[in-house]
């Protein structure tokens, strides 16, 4: 059986025509928004016709009632819906109408948020950290944070939940889908407009009178001027004199002229000044003269000096540095209160800097210059250990509150430093010698073996070569400990310095006690330096033999050749 056997006849080509201009009105699309005419409604399900599907989908009512068409829809109308299966696997048709409204309602929202359009919401539930806001056109849901409802803090916003208004679109997540919306940029920006307006009656110069004080912080005062706007007076604007606090000089409602200095347009900031309403003291500053005293008033206390006035609104620091003469790392407040009027020596004026500096250790007697003067270097003075640390003693001099740097090297000429140092503990009375005193670097040294006779002093009348006994004390490897007779040091042979023959350089050959001669190789009174050696007094006795007993010639063919022959000579000689 043939179907369409002629492809050619008029009535086939009308019914292609027709089937033609009916598919190419709409084109079918899963994940198209389509509208779909409405069929038939019943109690659970609203059918509805799109052209080009082969079957009728349906919408259940709960879904129409969500999207709040409930009482609206009728049959004959239109729904938009999104297609999203053409044939699921039971042959039936998926459509969704809350889907296509959040999608619609989404391009609207890109709209605006491009355009910088406000829209029109209410604020329909709380959340955690802000509200809900639905979407009065579309009914998409929105994000409003907690920070983003009023330019004030609200206690209560139940007053605005409800009611239709604008906000602003401050942030859009095409990938999620999430859109963060913002009251407060729409009530800044209506008051923004007023705020601009005020702002325009004033300009630099202009006397503000009778400003209510509102409000301070800890960087300047807050006034209000004519119930109107908010003004700034900074810290530094309030007074000459040194502020630390506001609240310090105003009271909440309180009334000051105020005089504008600065007008920012674009942060709508008016900034205001009261200590240029009266005169500059830095203008009596020609009053005062560098290195004469005067009497200064502290008026605020820091970790590293205090704020000083030298009369009402002319301020100046006193750097701890300069409250003593000795005392390091100072606590400011250990010596000073606020309200103490002490003498002080000016020892700066800059008048582009509007900076003066004073110094209360100048008004004081410098107790190095007494120390000089009292106890010059190689002067004996009592003290005692005022702190110790693990290479030296900080000695408090008495008389003085001065601390003398002990070394621990100054502590004996004979026994370890550290030993010796581990003796003394802080408290402890000491009697010392000054070695050295640097008065512009404040600092003095002191010595405490000083006091006794250096044991080294032995060696005053001594030179090298000079033949010395000396009694072994221990041997080892190294060599020999040795001790010059009525010496109190302590030497070491080195074992290369033993002897000349290296066979005979062996340490063990002595067991401590003897009485041996030796030779000092090396002297540095100044370095307290000796270099003992047995070798060197060898080689001595050798070269006198040599000169003694030898002929000129003896030796540059067989050294000490004829020795032997001599000494047996001279031997006879003596016998006769």
């Amino acid at each position: 059986m043939e179907i369409f056997k002629d492809l050619k006849s008029p009535e086939i080509q009308k019914f292609e025509k027709l089937l033609n201009s009916q598919l190419s009105k709409e084109k079918i699309e899963e994940g198209k928004i389509i509208d779909g005419k409405v069929t038939k409604i019943t109690e659970k399900f609203v059918f509805i016709f799109i052209p080009g599907l082969k079957s009728e989908p349906i919408i259940d009512v709960n879904e129409i009632r969500m999207i709040g068409m409930k009482d609206k829809i009728k049959i004959g109308e239109t729904i938009p819906v999104l297609l999203e299966k053409i044939e699921d696997k039971n042959g039936e048709v998926i459509v969704s109408a809350i889907k296509a409204q959040k999608i619609k309602g989404w391009f609207k929202l890109e709209k605006a948020y491009e355009d910088n359009q406000s829209i029109i919401g209410k604020i329909t539930s709380k959340c955690k950290g802000g509200v809900i806001v639905e979407h009065v056109d579309t009914g998409s849901l929105m994000f409003c944070p907690g920070s983003q409802i009023s330019d004030k803090p609200l206690k209560n916003i139940d007053h605005l939940i409800g009611v239709e208004q604008k906000f602003a679109i401050i942030k859009l997540d095409k990938v999620r889908g999430n859109a963060c919306v913002s009251r407060r940029q729409i009530v800044s920006s209506n008051k923004r407009e007023d705020k601009a307006k005020i702002i325009e009656r004033f300009k630099v110069g202009d006397i503000i009178k009778d400003a209510v004080v509102k409000g301070y912080s800890s960087f300047g005062c807050f006034f209000e001027v004519n119930n109107e706007i908010d003004v700034l007076v900074h810290l530094q604007e309030i007074s000459y004199s040194r502020v630390n606090h506001p609240d310090e000089i105003f009271n909440i409602g309180e009334k000051h002229d105020l005089k504008v200095i600065s007008i920012d347009k674009d942060k709508l900031q008016i900034g205001c000044s009261i200590k240029q309403l009266s005169q500059d003291p830095f203008e009596h500053i020609t009053n005062y003269e560098i290195g004469k005293k005067y009497k200064v008033k502290v008026e605020k206390i820091t970790d590293y000096g205090c704020f000083c006035s030298l009369e009402p609104g002319l301020s100046t620091l006193l750097h701890s540095s300069e409250m003593s003469w000795t005392k390091r790392s100072i606590v400011p407040k250990r010596i000073f209160k606020i309200g103490d009027m002490i003498d002080c020596v000016i020892t700066e004026i800059d008048k582009e800097k509007r900076r003066v500096a004073i110094s209360h250790k100048l008004t004081l007697e410098n107790p190095y210059d007494t120390l000089v003067s009292k106890y010059p270097v190689g002067s004996e003075i009592d003290g005692i250990v005022s702190s110790l640390n693990e290479y030296a003693l900080y000695v408090r001099l008495n008389e003085f509150d001065i601390d003398g740097f002990l070394h621990a090297n100054d502590l004996s000429y004979l026994n370890n430093p550290d030993e010796e140092l581990k003796k003394f503990k802080k408290g402890d009375k000491v009697k010392v010698k000054i070695l050295e005193i640097k008065k512009e670097e404040q600092k003095v040294r002191v010595g405490l073996k000083q006091l006794s006779i250096d044991p080294f002093n032995w060696f005053l009348d001594k030179k090298v070569n000079d033949i010395i006994t000396v009694q072994v004390i221990s041997s080892d490897n190294k060599g020999l400990v040795v001790k010059p007779e009525n010496c109190e040091l302590d030497f070491l042979i080195k074992k290369s310095n033993i002897a000349v023959n290296s066979s005979d350089a062996r340490p063990s050959r002595f067991v401590g006690g003897e009485r041996i001669d030796a030779a000092i190789a090396e002297l540095n009174m100044e370095k307290r330096k000796v270099s003992l050696s047995i070798k060197l007094l060898e080689e001595l006795q050798n070269k006198e033999a040599v000169s003694k007993f030898s002929s000129p010639l003896s030796g540059k063919n067989l050294p000490f050749s004829s020795l032997s022959e001599k000494l047996g000579e001279k031997k006879n000689k003596d016998d006769e």
